[in-house]
């Protein structure tokens, strides 16, 4: 048995998806748990369904579905976050909005390139062995840089999180803070397509975050938990999607569900 777990890693393609997938488990819930403490969970789903008519406009056009799918998740992040400031719009029905807007403009670019093909399912669901070298390099630079970002700006970030009105009335830039997060989300989900899919982003970014908080550790340390969470769903979900031939996201996803599970039944 030992044998056949150490002959995952004579795969490149294996390599690559172990490479990507330890960076999304890291980036997934340090974008989550701001999103979580403002609750905005539903955020990342939106932003994934937006994301998908990226990808749709990508295969349509043949251009590097990724590419596009972080133009157009970027660009629906910025004016969602506009909308959210109209107080004549709440942000549920802003979210709702783009978040059924987004999927329906994915189905009728899919349905003009003539329905869903194999690229597209790898896309919606994740593929462990689609993630090509240049998916990894795109996601190694833009996760660098995403990390970074949060670094120089995680004291304003966590402010915000907790006292936006506090975090304005103190003098801090507000609207250009939640633009710029707003940004390094859409990333972030448009980057995580290969390993968990489009359809369950939003549950990686969410669910560790929230096993992560039954523990009531302190903020710093239920980031860090919530990493460990992640980083074990996805080596896990990555090694039983490879050896039992099972959708790479789902899994993952699964894998999560069942620590926050066990999480739970031992805080009782």
């Amino acid at each position: 048995m030992g044998t056949n777990i150490l002959e995952i890693f004579k795969y490149s393609f294996m390599l690559r998806a172990l490479e990507a997938g330890i960076i999304i488990s890291i980036l997934a819930p340090i974008i989550g748990i701001f999103l979580v403490s403002r609750r905005l969970s539903l955020i990342s789903d939106t932003l994934s369904h937006v994301s998908l008519a990226g990808v749709a406009i990508g295969l349509l056009l043949g251009i590097y579905p990724v590419a596009t799918a972080i133009v157009v998740s970027i660009l629906a992040g910025i004016l969602i976050e506009k909308l959210r400031g109209d107080k004549n719009i709440s942000s549920e029905s802003t979210l709702a909005m783009f978040l059924s807007g987004g999927l329906a403009i994915a189905v009728v670019l899919i349905s003009l390139a003539k329905g869903f093909n194999t690229d597209l399912f790898s896309y919606l669901f994740g593929s462990i062995t689609t993630v090509t070298v240049s998916d990894l390099w795109t996601i190694l630079i833009l996760g660098v840089i995403i990390l970074v970002t949060i670094s120089l700006f995680y004291k304003d970030f966590l402010y915000i999180a907790f006292d936006e009105d506090g975090a304005r009335v103190a003098g801090l830039p507000v609207k250009f803070l939640n633009i710029l997060y707003i940004v390094l989300t859409a990333t972030t989900v448009s980057l995580s397509m290969r390993i968990v899919g489009v359809l369950l982003i939003g549950a990686l970014m969410v669910i560790p975050v929230v096993s992560a908080i039954q523990l009531k550790l302190s903020f710093k340390n239920t980031l860090f938990v919530s990493i460990l969470i992640s980083f074990v769903s996805v080596i896990i979900g990555l090694f039983a999607s490879y050896f039992l031939n099972l959708a790479a996201g789902g899994t993952i996803v699964v894998v999560s569900l069942i620590i926050f599970g066990i999480i739970t039944l031992l805080k009782k």
